[in-house]
């Protein structure tokens, strides 16, 4: 029961923002977003042979709050740096060791990473360490355990 409403959500999805996009609720529109939605569905299968397997989907909304608060406490810290220019930025590389191995999880993890101003994530390497830019690196192990702890653990109970 679970396989079929998993793989019932992106055509359902995609049905929906056809009608959405074409602002009609024809039986003509309704009949070709249905054809599209099927044939974009299983098109899709095709190229994702991994699937994802997330089992508490319960954590996510305290995680999304927190990515959410973290954005907007990064934003202020990075416009705080840009508008004091005789501020004492040090910007820097770092490599975080990673104990997670989904790859969902681990792609997860780089947009949050990516969506939070002042960081971007340069690559993960094949000993699974992450590679992240920093704008203003003062303390390296507070990144490492805001990242390991803050992310990567919740990130871990869901995928893993």
């Amino acid at each position: 029961m679970r396989d079929i409403i998993g793989k019932s959500l992106l055509p359902l999805g995609i049905f929906l923002l056809w009608l959405v996009l074409n602002e009609s609720l024809s039986w003509g529109q309704a009949a070709l977003g249905a054809a599209l939605a099927l044939w974009l569905g299983w098109a899709s299968t095709r190229l994702r042979p991994l699937q994802a397997r997330p089992r508490r989907f319960y954590l996510l909304p305290g995680l999304f709050c927190r990515v959410l608060l973290d954005i907007i406490r990064s934003n202020w810290a990075v416009t705080q740096l840009i508008w004091r220019p005789h501020s004492n930025m040090s910007p820097g590389f770092m490599r975080i060791p990673l104990s997670m191995r989904d790859p969902h999880g681990l792609a997860m993890l780089v947009c949050i990473l990516t969506y939070t101003p002042g960081t971007v994530v340069v690559e993960i390497s094949d000993d699974n360490e992450l590679t992240l830019h920093v704008l203003d690196l003062q303390n390296e192990e507070e990144w490492v355990a805001l990242v390991k702890g803050r992310y990567e653990r919740t990130l871990m109970e869901v995928f893993e």
